[in-house]
């Protein structure tokens, strides 16, 4: 790790008063446990870290990918909201107006709309107001947890930690308030109105019969008993990144893949529309492809629904190939999204869609007549496994030890495939795996220079995955 890197993290510890870093590990508490955060501070309480402890804060901040030479957003947000603007613009070179701006753009903030809220009512309340809140909390807070030095941010926190409030329900803290600061309130009432809006985008559930083992079993009318599939959220705005590493040309121009960028902007297009933040990196070498895919596990997606990663290139089995003819391993790729190398993804779904050949053995096909006509070339055929990770979805051209096609003009068999389903299925509110079948069942339904293709679905989706369409006024697009 760099020593500028290491200067700069000292120099701001130094700058920060006990009062501040007991802010900043309030606001973190979503990403650092409580646990992690008070073995940093022993033998003091949680609350009463000494100055020093800050570098300790942001060593945890570290260990947990939330902060990285090159990557200090989810600093600056924190500094922000404690309103040390002073180290924001001379340490961090950024300043208010940045970060309100930055701040705005949905899915951007990393502090939560919960802790937020939290954090501001501390601000609002005078010190008559918390020994109000005090007072009304000792029949469900140990009273040596309510001592007269006791801040707001710990008696929040013990009302956490007692199952008190927590982020879908604080309706105990707004019925303490209600009573002498109505303006405080009125906050927790938007909050909550913001919450139930959400909550109504979320809860996507899709009612599947279930065979009735015995009629004892049946409801008082007879009715059969109804399974619901919980389906993965998908609220924000983006939904999340769908990163694109398109490879056109090689080292070897007799290598060059004519039709890829058909599919880069085939991907751009769908994606876009399905509001993800979409980015194409064109020509990479092996190196550089974990680099990129390992730089994105590193973001915080916090504040994001799901993660899509499109590669698009030559390979080998098990392997992806760079520009310079060097491999990188399809499992190396996804371990760096595990759920301890990116805990902001955890519990969400990653999907990885593969276009690359990793053999050369055509597949064979039945005597029919040819449905698919023009230049065909081979990719070659990825992985067919996964690491062994929650929420990982691999689509693959082809199963291994075979070859995809991509078509010289139009792009890739697959990929154009799976772009025009998402367009037709995902307005029908269908889930990904229907969509993934129904590539599979037309792709290889196709005879292709003689030769047949098998896409293949590798999956530890947990839930349904259903996109949402953006309600547009206009049908235009």
């Amino acid at each position: 790790m760099s020593t500028d890197f290491q200067r700069l993290l000292f120099d701001i510890s130094e700058a920060l008063v006990t009062d501040e870093l007991v802010s900043l590990k309030f606001l973190s508490l979503d990403y650092i446990a409580a646990r992690k955060l008070e073995a940093i501070q022993e033998p003091k309480a949680f609350f009463e870290a000494p100055i020093q402890k800050a570098q300790d804060f942001f060593e945890a901040l570290q260990e947990k990918g939330m902060i990285e030479a090159g990557n200090l957003s989810f600093l600056k947000e924190l500094l922000y909201r404690i309103g040390r603007i002073d180290l924001l613009e001379a340490q961090l070179g950024s300043s208010r107006k940045e970060m309100e701006r930055e701040l705005q753009i949905p899915g951007r903030a990393q502090v939560s709309a919960y802790r937020q809220l939290l954090y501001g009512i501390t601000e609002d309340l005078t010190p008559d107001d918390v020994k109000r809140v005090k007072f009304l909390l000792q029949k469900q807070i140990p009273k040596n947890k309510l001592q007269d030095n006791a801040s707001m941010l710990k008696v929040l926190l013990e009302m956490e930690r007692n199952g008190i409030i927590k982020e879908d329900d604080v309706t105990v803290l707004k019925d303490i308030l209600k009573g002498f600061r109505t303006d405080v309130k009125k906050k927790i009432d938007a909050y909550e109105e913001k919450t139930k809006e959400n909550d109504s985008k979320e809860k996507l559930h899709y009612p599947v019969p279930v065979p009735v083992v015995h009629p004892a079993e049946q409801g008082a009318e007879g009715e059969t008993p109804q399974l619901l599939v919980e389906a993965y959220k998908m609220k924000n705005n983006p939904h999340g990144y769908c990163v694109i590493l398109n490879n056109y040309a090689f080292k070897n121009p007799r290598e060059d893949r004519e039709g890829t960028v058909k599919d880069g902007e085939a991907v751009k297009g769908v994606f876009e529309w399905l509001q993800f933040e979409t980015v194409e990196h064109m020509d990479l070498e092996a190196n550089q492809i974990y680099a990129k895919v390992k730089e994105y596990s590193k973001k915080d997606h916090s504040n994001m629904d799901c993660f899509v990663c499109f590669i698009l290139s030559h390979g080998e089995k098990d392997k992806i190939k760079g520009i310079d003819d060097e491999f990188v391993t399809i499992k190396d790729l996804l371990s760096c999204f595990s759920g301890s190398n990116c805990p902001s993804l955890a519990g969400k779904p990653k999907l990885f869609f593969i276009q690359a050949c990793q053999g050369s053995v055509g597949h064979p096909a039945v005597p029919i007549k040819e449905d698919f006509s023009g230049h065909l070339e081979t990719d070659a055929t990825p992985v067919t496994s996964i690491p062994d990770q929650a929420d990982t979805l691999v689509g693959m051209a082809t199963v291994e030890d075979y070859q995809c096609y991509r078509c010289v003009r139009t792009g890739s068999i697959y990929i154009q495939c799976l772009c025009d389903k998402m367009k037709l299925l995902c307005p029908q509110q269908k889930d990904l795996i229907t969509i993934l079948t129904e590539v599979n069942k037309e792709v290889a339904g196709r005879v292709l220079g003689g030769w047949k293709q098998m896409p293949k679905i590798t999956s530890t989706l947990r839930k349904q995955l259903i996109f949402q369409i953006p309600q547009c006024p206009s049908t235009e697009k």
